[in-house]
């Protein structure tokens, strides 16, 4: 009789735990279908309709889309927006770069995207990279794909050393704060930094910045990254941001899942209106600079048009991409408080000891031209649309013996800094 009774209730146990499994699996498979789904609508509203379609050597696929349907007029502000095919006004006074002499060994070398290799976009549409199934699932959802997953943006002078990794992110910047900035403008040296981590990135961009850090700060940035979280891979990127804080008034007024209203990467959310159709946010840039060898930079200046009040955004010399209308800030509706340039990384500290992910080239400041990345002829919009020379830089790094930074000023590249390093280092655990 025990054995029989033994029996029953091993069944019984075997029956609930088929049971519970089954319930389990079911639970979820319908998560997961539920997911590819979520998936499946997001790149719906991401990938809009090509008119033609160019595949990169690097694997990216580059859709040309016409210039009124990209993702911007998904924002139900922008429903009825006539599209500024032009800025008003460009800064008066951009640095004459032609100073530097064709035998200077610091003649700065042309730059493209890799993708123009193999095709351009024809007029009337901009060219967008494809957003894959993969890129959005390596992000820890939908909704937060295309974000930054901390506030990262560098707060000089607060270096406490028991909040310097609380982020995860180190940074070695210059800055200039105290006025009103209009714009900023700057020319960036490009290298391939390598990435410890997946989960890591590392970027050299400006930042335009309003309001309060901690509080409704608002941020236009704009440069290289590298960001295998991202993109999937390990190739430098140019590369827009911008963020408002999630209680800004405009956030209360306007709210859809079809947008992402606090801001993106890229084109990876409704806001950056693209105007150009020779340059891909997010796509790779090339050729990259070599240690010791040929070095290769690109400008980039965004200003705010003081007609219409627009942030535009300049890469080179002949490439305006478009602008951010005001509408979608608060406080950069009126000016930029704080101007930042240099260089920023993740440091997940894998093993508990800090990243060996580089900033930059990888290498110190004081190795100097072809071995150090650098920022060069750093300038400022002031009330007027002038650009000039910013005043009262200031330096800021958390830890200098991961990542520094060093200034200087000379007639060819104005106030100009070198910024980066190694991370893990004998002097950086």
């Amino acid at each position: 009789m025990g054995g029989h009774v033994r029996g029953l209730v091993a069944e019984l146990v075997v029956v609930i735990v088929v049971v519970v499994v089954g319930l389990t699996c079911g639970v979820e498979g319908r998560s997961i279908e539920r997911q590819k789904l979520d998936v499946e609508r997001h790149l719906k509203r991401l990938n809009k309709r090509a008119l033609k379609t160019i595949k990169s050597p690097d694997g990216d696929m580059i859709d040309c889309v016409h210039i009124s349907q990209q993702p911007a007029f998904d924002h139900p502000f922008l429903k009825d927006h006539k599209i500024q095919m032009r800025p008003n006004f460009h800064p008066d006074g951009l640095f004459d770069e032609k100073k530097v002499t064709a035998t200077d060994s610091k003649e700065p070398k042309p730059i493209t995207q890799m993708w123009h290799l193999n095709g351009r976009c024809p007029e009337d549409t901009v060219p967008i990279r494809r957003t894959k199934g993969e890129d959005v699932m390596r992000a820890s959802s939908v909704k937060r794909y295309g974000k930054k997953k901390h506030r990262s943006i560098p707060k000089p002078n607060s270096a406490n050393p028991d909040l310097v990794n609380e982020s995860g992110h180190q940074h070695a910047i210059a800055y200039v704060e105290g006025g009103k900035y209009y714009g900023a403008k700057a020319t960036i040296n490009v290298w391939d930094p390598k990435i410890q981590q997946p989960s890591e990135f590392s970027l050299s961009q400006l930042w335009i910045l309003g309001g309060s850090f901690g509080e409704d700060l608002n941020s236009i940035e704009a440069g290289w990254q590298v960001s295998p979280d991202l993109y999937g891979d390990n190739n430098t990127r140019l590369f827009t941001y911008w963020t408002v804080s999630s209680h800004s008034q405009f956030l209360t007024t306007v709210q859809s899942d079809a947008y992402q209203a606090t801001g993106c990467y890229n084109l990876l959310c409704s806001g950056f209106i693209q105007i150009n159709s020779e340059v891909a946010m997010g796509a790779s840039i090339f050729p990259i600079s070599g240690y010791h060898g040929s070095q290769y930079d690109i400008s980039i200046l965004v200003w705010k048009d003081p007609k219409e009040g627009n942030w535009w955004m300049q890469f080179g010399n002949d490439y305006v991409l478009g602008y951010w209308p005001s509408f979608l800030f608060s406080y950069l509706a009126d000016s930029a408080s704080m101007i930042e340039w240099g260089g920023e990384v993740v440091n997940t500290e894998p093993d508990g000891q800090h990243t060996s992910t580089q900033m930059g080239s990888g290498h110190f400041p004081e190795e100097g031209f072809g071995k150090a990345s650098y920022f060069r002829n750093i300038q400022v919009v002031d009330e007027s649309n002038n650009l000039r020379s910013p005043k009262g830089i200031g330096t800021f790094t958390e830890q200098s013996n991961c990542y520094d930074v060093q200034t200087g000023y000379n007639g060819d590249w104005g106030n100009y800094f070198y910024y980066g390093g190694p991370g893990k280092n004998s002097n950086c655990q």
